[in-house]
């Protein structure tokens, strides 16, 4: 009786001791910083026992298990301690800084508030360094590889990367969804899409693998040395097997949701060779045939002809200029028309660059137009190689002469001062033949024509005003009208604004995705929320427009989203601007 009243008076002081302590409730994480790819351990500790705890909302993470709760109490050199734990596995949901809010617990009718705590999320790691990951297993089994076709490249030069998803034979994937993308911030990139994932066999580290390509893409280093591809994230969704069997005798699989990322991979990327390089080299990269063409040799004067300069081959085609032409000052030349047609591949760009001049020549005569040349590097044969194109005569056969060139030639003949030789149809300029008299006896204004016509327009103006009126009555209440001409308006506005942002990518680009949208509301009458691809395929096919315009358009869109993670040329954006007004002077026509 006595050993059970000495227990009970030990249990009853430790209870008192505990309860004696201050209120201690902490949260700490297993690391402050971590890969998208990892896993995040978070531990909420009081001291004393308690109800209703809440947890905070994980915004940035989802929970991959947990609450998990342990309950901890000790007795060191006469003195008790209490614990409780409550634990979460968390999963990042994406890259960035994340805060944790406080968690609550209520103790003895009093509520208790855990300090927040700040988390950074980053891209995905080599290598993932979280013990406490239940999908090992499965971890091991599915791997997600970047195979870069060159290492080496030259600045310019095109190489491709290709993301492969490799799964072991007796591992199956349900599912899948990116969660991080490389932003290939220092390359010029082009995604090719897969249309159809087609399952390949092959090895990974000596194994028997299979896998399947989720995404080629064509880059373009804009910068030399050692550039770093950012990994690709994803979140499978996997079926891994078991040691239990059912009772066929065939394994059990128990599904997961895993996170791979391929690694980091660096290309060292070569400047072009400064020796040899010529003074009139553009950036031109690749390999490319030159010429320079006319539509016609002769024509009579105030006749138009063109003329044509044209880089076809393969290379970065987006990324240079065309040499431009020295013409005669005789001859009047207008802005050139850029018609690319230019694809990209596996292998880069390929097709031609074009810029066609119109040309008007003002006098009779010929007119020589000079050899252009055209340089570019080519990286198979590591130097710089030079096209040059013939000369071309441009003979007008009918027109005025020039008689400052007549004089001139003489004039330096003869090595004399002479009087300027002045045109027949010129000698007689300087005599005024509207002199403008005016007579001297004027008329009365009062009871004039002018009177008359005077005192009755204002009666003419009254059902005028009427016919006015009723007209902005009918147009103020045309609701739906109205929004369509202020959409087409906003639309018109917008495609000035992206002229006037020509070189700055982001504010053009912004500009002319918002001009687009704008025309789509005003001709198809849908609201910016209800556009996807698809819908607005959908819908231009049945207004009749043409496949290719529809195409065109939907093009735009796609330059508008990739230009936000990839830097674009002044030549790509005018460019697009070009296609831009073209395009949407083609779909005016056909709606």
């Amino acid at each position: 009786m006595k050993l059970k009243l000495y227990i009970f008076s030990i249990i009853l002081l430790s209870i008192a001791t505990v309860s004696a302590q201050d209120v201690s409730f902490n949260a700490k994480v297993n690391k402050k910083k971590l890969g998208v790819n990892e896993r995040l351990r978070i531990d909420f500790e009081v001291n004393q026992d308690g109800d209703n705890f809440k947890r905070p909302d994980f915004k940035g993470f989802k929970v991959f298990s947990g609450p998990n709760q342990s309950v901890s109490r000790s007795w060191v050199n006469g003195k008790g301690t209490y614990s409780k734990t409550f634990s979460y596995i968390l999963i990042p949901t994406k890259r960035g800084k994340f805060t944790i809010e406080q968690a609550e617990i209520t103790i003895k009718g009093e509520v208790y508030k855990s300090p927040p705590l700040e988390v950074t999320v980053t891209a995905a790691v080599d290598k993932p360094k979280d013990g406490n990951d239940a999908a090992y297993i499965a971890s091991e089994k599915i791997h997600l590889v970047a195979e870069v076709s060159k290492s080496s490249p030259y600045l310019n030069q095109a190489f491709t990367v290709v993301y492969k998803l490799y799964v072991s034979p007796e591992t199956s994937v349900s599912n899948w969804r990116e969660i991080d993308s490389p932003k290939f911030s220092d390359f010029w990139s082009q995604n090719i899409d897969e249309k159809q994932f087609k399952i390949y066999e092959g090895e990974y580290q000596g194994e028997p693998y299979r896998y399947v390509i989720l995404r080629r893409t064509v880059l373009y280093p804009q910068k030399t040395g050692k550039l770093n591809i950012e990994p690709l994230s994803l979140s499978v969704s996997v079926a891994v097997p078991t040691n239990r069997r059912d009772i066929f005798g065939r394994f059990l699989t128990q599904n997961a949701n895993i996170t791979v990322a391929a690694k980091n991979r660096t290309v060292n990327v070569k400047p072009l060779p400064l020796e040899g390089r010529p003074d009139d080299f553009t950036g031109a990269v690749g390999e490319f045939d030159f010429t320079v063409k006319t539509d016609k040799n002769s024509l009579d004067a105030s006749e138009a002809f063109q003329l044509s300069v044209e880089a076809n081959g393969n290379g970065n085609l987006k990324l240079f200029d065309l040499p431009k032409p020295n013409l005669p000052s005789k001859l009047e030349v207008y802005e050139p028309e850029n018609a690319d047609r230019v694809r990209t591949n596996l292998g880069g760009m390929s097709g031609l660059k074009r810029s066609t001049y119109t040309v008007v020549p003002a006098y009779k005569g010929k007119y020589p137009i000079p050899p252009i040349s055209f340089s570019y590097f080519n990286p198979k044969t590591e130097r710089y190689e030079r096209k040059t194109s013939d000369e071309i005569v441009i003979e007008v056969m009918n027109g005025p002469v020039d008689a400052t060139a007549n004089i001139n030639t003489s004039t330096a003949a003869s090595g004399t001062n002479k009087q300027q030789v002045i045109a027949a149809d010129k000698q007689f300029a300087y005599i005024k033949s509207t002199p403008n008299l005016q007579s001297i006896t004027k008329k009365q204004f009062f009871k004039s024509g002018l009177f008359w016509t005077l005192l009755g327009v204002p009666f003419l103006f009254i059902p005028i005003a009427m016919i006015v009126r009723k007209k902005r009555q009918a147009y103020t209440s045309d609701v739906q009208g109205n929004r369509i001409r202020k959409a087409d308006k906003l639309a018109r506005k917008f495609l000035s604004e992206a002229k006037k942002n020509l070189g700055s990518q982001k504010e053009f680009y912004i500009a002319m995705e918002r001009a687009l949208h704008n025309y789509l509301k005003a001709k198809l009458n849908i609201q910016t929320s209800e556009m996807s691809k698809d819908r607005i395929t959908r819908l231009l096919k049945e207004r009749e427009v043409d496949q290719s315009t529809t195409i065109e358009f939907i093009g735009l869109l796609e330059s508008c989203e990739f230009a936000r993670y990839t830097p674009s040329s002044n030549v790509a954006m005018q460019q697009d601007y070009d296609k831009a007004v073209r395009v949407i002077s083609t779909m005016d026509k056909q709606l």
